[in-house]
């Protein structure tokens, strides 16, 4: 986001306000701290703490907000980042500024679906109700429902999850009508958990297909991805420590999305059939 836009967006959002201010008590304003990865280049260089949600140190803004991170990476809504950032880093002004109640439940009727497919209910201090309407200073949408002229696919609860191939056919038009495919392998860190950077993405992968991207940059690219989307390398390695994968998706930008998953196994006749067929097949137009 440019810098500065925020903020102006913000601001505009004054509109007869009775210019009464919400209890708080004694604050500070703070860099952006780099750990936070949620709020970086946001758009203004500052937070004020307390947060609004009622996080005191810098430690536990930084611990609580890397938990959305992997929503974000579902690519969920355009402006939850910016509703998130809202209240976990709040601009440093000389007023607390919300985000609007509208923004809220944008964001809200997106992403709350996401976060139910992976059994967490969208939390009740984040109810649209607690935050002011339109007429009141406040941060609103900045999207507008404008989109780049090839966005993401809506996320989706089946992204990243294992599925079966019933038939080398199906696997061979996933293959064409995805992005990127490739054909890698995942490994847990030695006693660790599923904590989001707590794998082994092996640089040796298989390019299937490349896309727009190109082939030196995919895995780089696909394991920045994972980093951020700790759901996705949760479903994969399920019950595992290693695992090989057959991973396809959408590529918007440098970004990419797994929206496809098959694991590679013995027993996975129908998946091994169509990798041998796809070096010699062709595509419909």
């Amino acid at each position: 986001m440019a810098g500065g836009l925020w903020l102006l967006v913000a601001l505009v959002m004054l509109c007869g306000d009775s210019g009464a201010r919400a209890p708080w008590g004694p604050t500070r304003c703070m860099p952006i701290p780099q750990a936070m990865a949620l709020c970086q280049d946001i758009g203004y260089p500052e937070m004020r703490l307390p947060n609004l949600l009622d996080h005191d140190t810098v430690a536990e803004a930084i611990q609580q907000s890397a938990s959305w991170l992997p929503l974000l990476a579902r690519e969920c809504h355009p402006d939850a980042r910016l509703f998130l950032c809202s209240l976990f880093a709040p601009v440093c002004l000389d007023r607390v500024i919300y985000p609007c109640r509208s923004l809220c439940e944008t964001v809200q009727a997106s992403c709350a679906p996401i976060m139910a497919c992976y059994g967490y209910p969208w939390p009740a201090i984040l109810h649209c109700g607690r935050f002011p309407s339109g007429q009141r200073l406040c941060v609103s949408a900045i999207s507008n429902g404008s989109h780049p002229s090839r966005p993401l696919p809506p996320a989706s609860c089946r992204d990243c999850e294992l599925q079966e191939a019933h038939s080398s056919k199906e696997v061979l038009d996933t293959l064409c009508t995805s992005d990127f495919a490739v054909k890698v392998r995942l490994s847990r860190h030695n006693g660790s958990s599923s904590g989001p950077s707590d794998f082994d993405l092996d640089p040796q992968l298989e390019v299937l297909r490349a896309g727009p991207l190109p082939s030196v940059e995919l895995a780089p690219t696909l394991r920045h991805w994972l980093l951020l989307d700790a759901t996705c390398v949760h479903n994969l390695l399920r019950g595992r420590r290693a695992g090989t994968y057959v991973l396809s998706g959408e590529v918007q930008g440098h970004r990419l999305l797994v929206t496809t998953a098959y694991a590679w196994s013995r027993g996975h006749r129908n998946l091994q059939l169509a990798i041998r067929r796809w070096h010699h097949h062709q595509c419909p137009e």
